[in-house]
């Protein structure tokens, strides 16, 4: 089962470093945006196009600093050993799906099984935080039952 949390946790680690390459390669572009448009502009025109790139490269950091977030928080997870109870960096598998409580990247295929990648602060995330075995809990009208926890 360790196997399992080590794949899942490099499922996510690939998740977060696409979106940190896709917010740089951005940034860059924007960058360079800005500069083409230095040499071939004037007036008016320069200033609104280069106000456009500066609130596109703003919008990329904002998403390279949260993606850098997800990364740390990341690296706060275990993917060695087992708990009973579900925390960060278990797999927790029930009756509607199966869990792994990391961060929010959404479903994760591995091995012919889908898993669903949830933040602990999420709403399901919380429902599932300090869940075993036997538990269950209702969220949106669907009830959940845990089966197991890695």
């Amino acid at each position: 089962m360790n196997n399992l949390k080590k794949e899942l946790y490099d499922l996510c680690v690939a998740h977060v470093r696409r979106s940190m390459d896709a917010a740089e390669l951005a940034i860059s572009e924007a960058q360079k945006s800005s500069n083409d448009d230095t040499k071939s502009s004037a007036g008016d025109k320069y200033e609104t196009g280069r106000e456009m790139a500066q609130q596109e490269t703003n919008r990329n950091l904002a998403q390279l600093n949260e993606a850098n977030k997800l990364l740390v928080a990341l690296n706060r997870i275990g993917t060695t050993g087992t708990s009973a109870i579900a925390e960060a960096g278990s797999v927790i598998i029930t009756n509607n799906g199966n869990f792994y409580l990391a961060i929010s990247a959404g479903a994760l295929s591995l091995h012919g099984k889908n898993y669903f990648a949830v933040s602990p602060g999420s709403p399901v995330g919380i429902k599932l935080t300090g869940t075993k075995a036997g538990d269950s809990f209702t969220l949106n009208g669907k009830t959940y039952a845990i089966e197991s926890v890695y």
